[in-house]
């Protein structure tokens, strides 16, 4: 019994070094590219915008969408990025990311030949596989929330991407802790997929030439 516990419980040390060490060293390989100004950050052909469901749990807007998109308005809007590439989920017939932050970009005065759709963006991963290997893109300025996008820039740099990352307001409360203890588990995950499992996004297809 006593062998059993000691094995337990270096089992779980174990694990949570192996989560501290991915967490803490995606955030410090990423802080270097990543900005809260706009001022910081090079111009770039595209911004990638990374997908969320348009409403939340309770039936209202999801903050995280809303402060992406101020995000992406933003980036657009100081002529930072000339095209808007929004990826994200559309694996079921009524819920569709990318069509979600098109309508709500363009609504907000964004051209809609500016706004280009990645349908499978299921991931992460994904998204910044798809946006080199079938939009062309190589260069690219990420936008999500700080703890998101340091995820997305180490999986863009190790893919030969030179991403980099505008942060989004980021969200408070119980809502903003779920999905921060969420990340932990993503960046665990992450490094498997990169090191261990060489995970390849879901679909890639043929090349879409951004204009």
């Amino acid at each position: 019994m006593h062998r059993l516990f000691t094995l337990m419980l270096l089992t779980v040390a174990t694990f949570m070094m192996v989560c501290w060490g991915s967490y803490s060293y995606t955030s410090h390989f990423s802080k270097a590219f990543l900005s809260d100004d706009l001022r910081d950050l090079p111009d770039q052909k595209v911004a990638l915008m990374l997908g969320t469901s348009f409403r939340g749990s309770n039936g209202t807007i999801n903050r995280y969408f809303k402060y992406r998109l101020d995000a992406a308005l933003e980036l657009y809007k100081a002529g930072k990025a000339q095209y808007i590439l929004v990826s994200g989920d559309n694996s079921e017939e009524n819920y569709n990311e990318p069509r979600a932050m098109r309508d709500a970009l363009v609504k907000n005065g964004v051209p809609v030949d500016k706004v280009i759709l990645d349908y499978a963006g299921f991931r992460t991963l994904d998204s910044m596989v798809r946006a080199k290997e079938v939009f062309g893109v190589t260069n690219v300025i990420v936008v999500s929330q700080k703890f998101h996008n340091e995820r997305a820039i180490y999986l863009g740099r190790k893919n030969d991407i030179n991403a980099f990352g505008y942060n989004a307001r980021d969200v408070d409360g119980a809502e903003g802790s779920r999905s921060k203890f969420r990340e932990i588990g993503a960046r665990v995950k992450m490094m498997l997929d990169i090191y261990v499992l060489h995970t390849q996004p879901k679909f890639l297809g043929e090349p879409v030439i951004i204009p």
